[in-house]
């Protein structure tokens, strides 16, 4: 099997460990990992790394995201999604869309936000969910994350049966943003106790739901059809880095680059790069240094491109 990236589009229930433990055993792969979590009840795209593809979980896991969220307004939790026990409630039947509309621009931008204490955020060492399951509540130091747009889709008229009146928002966000901490912080926003009622993943790690399948047809197929049934399916390492620009070498920089040797950079390339081999193989990720490429991750060892030029011999 090449290596590369399986999209998955995760269904609600599993951890996003269990999807990565699923696809593993269903195409046999040696070795596998995510590049973003979700919380067990999101749905929606999951970037699988396969065999060798897992060294691009520090890249990919990096990119900005977009949700579709649904929050409830009438109550707050202690998690600030569904799973959790009610720890206030409100009256939302007075709430408009202008007020809404008017907080979700507050909340855009560069923010402050507190991680929830159900997260797997680190204090003291210790993960906040273990305290959290503990009992304890622990002070968390706000972090700074970028909220690059928020917008209404809908809010519903009034309040249902259960007392809650739900809003669709769309979400595009930077790396570690956490989206129930928005619905919460909505809810202060606006004078309402909220949660977030659902959560699904429209894109992520440079990738959107066109390119996923299903957790189960992934199964399915490579149980019914083969493993093989799901080769076309894997993005290769190159191509999951399409976000960023390209730097196609010769064979004599391919082979510089790969044992450590400066290797000019084009003029008037920008930031991070990918460096590709004469055949479109992925040779590194560099950044800039001093009018050269610095690696910050090389993928081909010496045996994996031709011996070289005679000069490099």
């Amino acid at each position: 099997m090449r290596p590369g990236v399986l999209v998955v589009d995760k269904p609600a229930g599993p951890t996003s460990f269990e999807v990565v433990r699923r696809i593993r055993r269903a195409l046999g792969a040696a070795r596998a990992g995510h590049a973003g979590t979700l919380d067990p009840a999101a749905t929606g795209v999951l970037a699988i790394c396969l065999e060798d593809g897992v060294k691009l979980q520090q890249f990919l896991s990096d990119g900005d995201k977009a949700y579709d969220a649904t929050v409830a307004f009438g109550a707050a939790t202690s998690t600030e999604d569904a799973e959790g026990e009610v720890t206030a409630r409100g009256d939302a039947s007075a709430l408009t869309e202008d007020a809404v509309r008017a907080a979700l621009a507050g909340l855009t931008g560069e923010i402050e936000q507190v991680p929830p204490m159900y997260s797997a955020v680190r204090v003291g060492g210790r993960r906040l969910h273990e305290a959290a399951r503990a009992g304890e509540t622990v002070d968390r130091t706000p972090r700074r994350v970028r909220v690059h747009a928020l917008e209404l889709g809908a809010l519903e008229p009034a309040p249902g049966p259960d007392g809650l009146r739900r809003a669709r928002v769309a979400v595009r966000c930077g790396k570690g943003t956490y989206v129930r901490t928005l619905a919460a912080d909505l809810g202060r926003a606006v004078g309402v106790p909220a949660h977030l009622a659902a959560l699904r993943r429209t894109a992520a790690s440079g990738f959107d739901l066109s390119r996923a399948i299903g957790l189960e047809d992934a199964e399915a197929l490579a149980r019914e059809r083969g493993r093989e049934a799901l080769a076309d399916r894997i993005v290769p390492m190159a191509e999951a880095l399409g976000a960023l620009a390209a730097i196609r070498l010769g064979e004599r920089e391919a082979w510089d680059l790969v044992h450590g040797r400066p290797v000019p950079r084009p003029p008037g390339t920008p930031g991070m790069v990918r460096a590709l081999a004469p055949d479109g193989r992925l040779v590194a990720v560099c950044a800039p240094g001093e009018g050269r490429l610095r690696t910050l991750r090389v993928f081909l060892g010496p045996s994996d491109l031709r011996a070289g030029p005679a000069q490099n011999r």
